[in-house]
C-alpha cells in the first residue's frame, strides 16, 4: 500500500498506528502520544553501563560492590532483548538488535571471566558483556578496586568506551543506560559526546546509606571519597534525559524519611560547595519502573513439575551436614524446626549481624525456629573488603557470646542462582520465612525473589520493601532499629502458624499475588522501551536541549569535579 517499513507487520497493526496518529493530530492526549511513541521504531542498539567491575555470570555475584546490581542487569537484558525482538517484528522490520553491557576488564580475574573482552550473555542471542580496562599513564590497572576508589579512571574509561562501542556497533547506540554513581557519570559523558538519549538508574546511592554523610563528608573522605561521588550523582541526575527508580520512595521518600533523590534537591558539603537547586523531584523525567525476579529461576514452591528435586541432596547437605568445612559453620540440632532464612552481602548496611543478635536475644524465637544465613565469607582471610572483615569478626563473636551453635547455620555466599531459587522453595516446604533486615534497601531484589517462590517475607521498612510488601497481607515490615520488636513479630508468626497452619499458606499466597500483579520483568521491559521512545522523541524534536543547564554542568565538571578526582589516590597493583 506504499507505507514505509516500520508502521507494522500486518494490515491491522498499520491501521492501529494510523488511528493513533490521527487521534494525536486531531485531539492529542498524553496516553495516546505515549502509546504511539512506544510503537515507533527508534531503539535498536542499547548500551548499559555497570563500571566498577567483577561483572560476570558465574562465581562473581557475591563479591562486595556488586551484589544485586549484577543480578538486576542480567535479568534486565534478557527481558529487554525479548521485548526489542518482539517490537521489531511487530513494526515489520528485519533488524538485529544489539545490547552491550559495558564494564571494567580486570586482568587479575581470579578464575572468573572478568578478563575476557567480549562475553555473550547466556539466554540471549544479541547481548554481550563488553569489558574495557582502566588505563593510567603507568598502563592497565590489573586488580579489582572498590567502587569508592574508581573516580580517577572514569574520564579515560569513557573515552575508550566511546571508541569500543562505535567499533562494536558500527555507529552510535540509540539508548545509554547508566547504573550506580560511576556508571551514570560515564553514561553522561558518553551521551553528551554521542548525542544519545541517556537513562539513569541509581540503585542505592551512598548518601542515603550513610546518614549525615554530606554534612560530615570530610570525616568519611579518606575512606569513601564521598565528595566525588555526590558531585558525580548531581552531574548525572541533571544530564540524563530520564531517570528510572524501582519505587516511589526513592524519589520523594515517605512521611518520615527523605528520598534518595529528594536529598539532593538542596544540600551542603561544608567547605566545598552548597547546592541550591540540585534536582527537581517533580520533573517529568522521573519514572517508577519496578524490576522483577527471573521466573525461570524464582517460581512458586507449589509448581511441582518445575521443581529441581535433583538439587535437594546438595541443599540438605548445605543446610544440615554436620561435618565442618570452609563453606559453613554451625549445625542445626533440631532439623524439624522451620527456618528463618536470609541471604545478602555481608556489609554493615545489610545488617545480617543485627538479625543474628535479635534472634539470639529472643528465647521464644530460638525455641520455635532455626536461623540460616547465606552471607559473604566466614573467614576474614578470604575478604579484601573493609566492612565485610568487620562484619565477619562480629558474626563469630555473636555466635560465641550467645552460644548459638546448634541453632544457627552460616553459609558462605552462593553464586549458583538455580540452586538459590530451589533453596527458597525448600525453605518454603519446611514452612520457614525469609528475612531482609537491612538498615536501608533501595529496592530489595531478594525480597521479590523470596516472595516469587511463595516464601513469607519479613523485610525492612526503610526503603523499597515498604512498597513491595503490603504489611500483614503479602508479608511483614520490620524496623531494623527496633530489633526486639522484629524478633517478637517473627516469634508471633511462628506461634500463629503452629496453632493454625493455614495462616502460613495465606501469607504465602498473598506474596505470590503481589509479585504477579506488580513485579515482573515483562512489565518492566515493556515500560522501559516505551519510555525510551517517548524521551528519545522529545530529545530529537526539542532543539532547546536545556543548553544553559548543560553549559553550567560542563563548567561544574571541569572546574570542580576534575579537581576533586585528583584528590583520590591511584590504586597500586600488587598482592591483594
Amino acid at each position: 500500500m506504499g507505507f514505509e517499513r516500520g508502521w507494522g507487520d500486518t494490515a491491522a497493526r498499520v491501521l492501529e498506528m494510523m488511528h493513533l496518529l490521527s487521534d494525536i493530530l486531531q485531539a492529542p492526549d498524553p496516553s495516546t502520544l505515549e502509546t504511539f511513541l512506544g510503537r515507533i521504531p527508534m531503539v535498536f542498539n542499547v548500551v548499559i553501563l555497570s563500571v566498577h567491575g567483577y561483572f560476570g555470570q558465574a562465581n562473581v555475584l557475591g563479591l562486595p560492590d556488586t551484589g544485586g546490581q549484577i543480578v538486576y542487569i542480567l535479568d534486565q537484558v534478557r527481558a529487554l532483548e525479548n521485548e526489542m525482538i518482539m517490537r521489531i517484528k511487530q513494526q515489520g522490520l528485519n533488524i538485529t538488535p544489539r545490547i552491550l553491557i559495558v564494564t571494567r576488564l580486570i586482568p587479575d580475574a581470579k578464575g572468573t571471566s572478568c578478563n575476557q573482552r567480549l562475553e555473550r550473555v547466556s539466554g540471549c542471542e544479541y547481548t554481550h558483556i563488553l569489558r574495557i580496562p582502566f588505563k593510567t599513564e603507568n598502563g592497565i590497572l590489573r586488580k579489582w578496586i572498590s567502587r569508592f576508589d574508581v573516580w580517577p579512571y572514569l574520564e579515560k574509561f569513557a573515552e575508550d568506551t566511546a571508541n569500543e562501542i562505535s567499533a562494536e556497533l558500527q555507529g552510535a547506540p540509540d539508548l545509554i543506560i547508566g547504573n550506580y554513581s560511576d556508571g551514570n557519570l560515564v553514561a553522561s559523558l558518553l551521551a553528551y559526546k554521542m548525542g544519545v538519549t541517556q537513562c539513569t538508574i541509581a540503585h542505592a546511592l551512598e548518601k542515603t546509606k550513610y546518614p549525615d554523610s554530606d554534612i560530615y563528608w570530610k570525616k568519611f573522605e579518606d575512606k569513601y571519597h564521598f565528595s566525588c561521588q555526590f558531585t558525580a550523582d548531581l552531574l548525572a541526575m541533571n544530564n540524563s534525559d530520564f531517570i528510572i527508580t524501582s519505587t516511589y520512595q526513592e524519589i520523594a521518600g515517605t512521611r518520615n524519611t527523605v528520598g534518595q533523590y529528594e536529598s539532593h534537591t538542596a544540600f551542603t558539603l561544608p567547605g566545598l560547595y552548597r547546592v541550591v537547586h540540585g534536582i527537581d523531584v517533580f520533573d517529568p523525567k522521573f519514572n517508577i519502573v519496578s524490576p522483577g525476579a527471573d521466573d525461570c529461576i524464582y517460581f512458586p514452591y507449589t509448581d511441582k513439575e518445575r521443581r529441581l528435586t535433583s538439587l535437594h541432596g546438595s541443599i540438605e547437605k548445605l543446610l544440615f551436614d554436620p561435618e565442618r568445612n570452609d563453606e559453613h559453620i554451625g549445625i542445626l540440632k533440631d532439623q524439624s524446626k522451620p527456618i528463618i532464612f536470609s541471604m545478602a552481602r555481608l556489609d554493615r548496611v545489610k545488617n545480617i549481624t543485627g538479625l543474628v543478635e535479635s534472634f539470639a536475644k529472643n528465647p521464644k524465637l530460638r525455641e520455635l525456629a532455626n536461623l540460616v544465613l547465606v552471607a559473604g565469607s566466614i573467614d576474614v582471610k578470604m575478604s579484601n573488603d573493609r566492612e565485610e572483615i568487620a562484619e565477619i569478626e562480629k558474626m563469630h563473636s555473636l555466635i560465641e557470646q550467645y552460644n548459638l551453635d546448634g541453632q544457627i547455620r552460616w553459609i558462605t555466599a552462593q553464586t549458583n542462582r538455580a540452586r538459590n531459587g530451589e533453596l527458597y522453595r525448600y525453605i518454603a516446604d519446611k514452612r520457614g520465612i525469609f528475612v531482609q533486615p537491612a538498615f536501608y534497601e533501595a529496592f530489595g531484589l531478594t525480597v521479590v525473589e523470596a516472595m516469587a517462590c511463595g516464601l513469607p517475607t519479613f523485610a525492612t521498612c526503610h526503603g523499597g520493601p515498604l512498597e513491595i510488601i503490603e504489611d500483614g497481607i503479602s508479608g511483614f515490615h520490620i524496623d531494623p532499629y527496633h530489633p526486639d520488636k522484629a524478633a517478637e513479630l517473627m516469634a508471633d508468626f511462628f506461634q500463629k502458624c503452629n496453632e493454625d497452619p493455614s495462616y502460613w499458606v495465606t501469607i504465602s499466597e498473598g506474596s505470590l499475588q503481589r509479585i504477579h500483579a506488580r513485579y515482573t520483568w515483562k512489565i518492566y521491559s515493556e515500560r522501559l522501551m516505551t519510555l525510551a521512545g517517548v524521551y528519545g522523541f522529545w530529545k530529537y524534536v526539542s532543539k532547546l536541549e536545556r543548553r544553559e543547564t548543560r553549559r553550567y554542568l560542563e563548567m561544574f565538571y571541569i572546574l570542580k569535579f576534575r579537581d576533586l578526582v585528583k584528590s583520590v589516590p591511584l590504586a597500586v597493583d600488587g598482592p591483594q
